[in-house]
């Protein structure tokens, strides 16, 4: 019969060394996930930085205030007439990519967390708050930076 344990007591057996290798492999890897569900910036730390042609089909949700996207793992949301929010989509509850925008802020769908526009945490779920970018419109174009 085979002794079976538990995931907790599998990664608690690896201790350092699995601290350890996971340390190396995102520090060598190109990959951004590891900083990704980390809830760190989805750039990878290079500088978020990119703009939307709201004139897009793709984008056409950002034309109606109290609607948002999804894109570059960044939720960004039309509040006003003239002004756009826009937070990283990762919760800093439980690093899933589940972060919406909600009526007047952003709400994650996993646990509940609930955040401003500024990403500043509004329940305990929230309370470590969430990466909020600037953006910067004009015309037909959106910007959105770190």
């Amino acid at each position: 019969m085979e002794d079976k344990i538990s995931r907790n007591e599998f990664l608690k057996s690896l201790g350092f060394k699995g601290a350890s290798l996971l340390a190396i492999y995102c520090g060598a890897s190109t990959v951004t996930s590891c900083i990704n569900e980390a809830g760190g910036d989805p750039s990878g730390g290079t500088g978020l930085d990119f703009t939307l042609d709201l004139t897009e089909a793709a984008n056409a949700p950002l034309n109606t205030v109290g609607n948002y996207l999804i894109t570059n793992k960044v939720v960004i949301a039309r509040v006003s007439a003239d002004a756009f929010a826009a937070v990283t989509q990762i919760c800093s509850h439980e690093n899933k990519s589940k972060v919406i925008y909600q009526g007047s802020g952003f709400y994650c769908t996993e646990h509940g967390a609930k955040y401003t526009l500024d990403g500043v945490g509004l329940n305990s779920e929230g309370r470590k708050g969430i990466k909020a970018y600037n953006t910067e419109f004009s015309g037909t174009s959106l910007r959105i930076y770190a």
